[in-house]
Formats: C-alpha cells, sequence, structure tokens
C-alpha cells in the first residue's frame, strides 16, 4: 500500500548552511532509493516543508526518524493519506528553496508573500509543491 505523508519542521540550526542541506539530501537520496521512498524536501527560513510517498511501513519509520532527529524541532503532520500512485515518483528526494520563490506562486496559496507551512493546511501546501513541480521548480532528480 502506498502512502504520502507531508509534514513540516523547524531547523534547530536557524542559519542551515547550503553544505548542511546538501548533506542532508545525499544522506536522503540514498536511504530513500533503497527503502522505495520518493518526494520533495523544501527549506528556506529555518523550515523545512517535506513530501515523501512510498510504501506504508518504510514512509511511517521515516517519519519516527525524522520526529526524533535532533536537527529538527516542531515537527507537525500537515497531511497523510493513501495513494494509488505516486506524485512524486521522479525523485529519490526533489528540493525547492522556499526563499527563492516567485511571489505570485506563494501568493496564490498564502496570505503574506512569504510561505509558512504553519499558517496553511497541508492540502494547500500539497497543492503548492504539485504547481512547483508542474513549473519544473524542483529540482534534483535522481
Amino acid at each position: 500500500m502506498l502512502v504520502r505523508l507531508l509534514y513540516v519542521s523547524r531547523a534547530v540550526d536557524k542559519d542551515c548552511s547550503k553544505s548542511a542541506i546538501e548533506s542532508i539530501l545525499e544522506v536522503s537520496r540514498a536511504h530513500n532509493l533503497h527503502n522505495g521512498i520518493t518526494g520533495v524536501l523544501c527549506y528556506g527560513g529555518g523550515v523545512f516543508l517535506q513530501a515523501i510517498e512510498g510504501g506504508r511501513d518504510s514512509v511511517n519509520r521515516l517519519y519516527n526518524h525524522i520526529v526524533e532527529d535532533k536537527r529538527h524541532s516542531d515537527v507537525v503532520l500537515l497531511h497523510y493519506e493513501e495513494i494509488s500512485e505516486r506524485r512524486f515518483g521522479g525523485w529519490t528526494m526533489g528540493q525547492v528553496n522556499l526563499s527563492k520563490l516567485n511571489t505570485s506562486i506563494v501568493l496564490k496559496y498564502s496570505e503574506r508573500p512569504e510561505f509558512d507551512p504553519y499558517s496553511v493546511s497541508g492540502k494547500v501546501s500539497l497543492a503548492l509543491l504539485e504547481e512547483l513541480m508542474a513549473t519544473a521548480s524542483i529540482i534534483g532528480r535522481a
């Protein structure tokens, strides 16, 4: 059974460096490839928004690991659903820099020009991710 999970968290290190993000993505991609997990990681302003898809057991194990990861705080589950097919199947872990999003796209889904996943529903965050995918804003196919 396939599921999709969407969560938001805050980076403990608010100045999370590009090299720290690259390290997270490298480890994620290696782990995800062997566990049948796909998805996208968005980051910016000290916030992570991540969608992960895969088998229910694998996704649940990964989410439990993320909740326990000391690099995150304020982890909030935004959306969880059974799915018939993946939306992010082209990425073992794609990436988006939230601080570089086009303001017009952000304002389509948010009250303010800075996207804050904590202030919108999981469905809205998922809709934003789908638009980013449609506009080729997600990078890092692997």
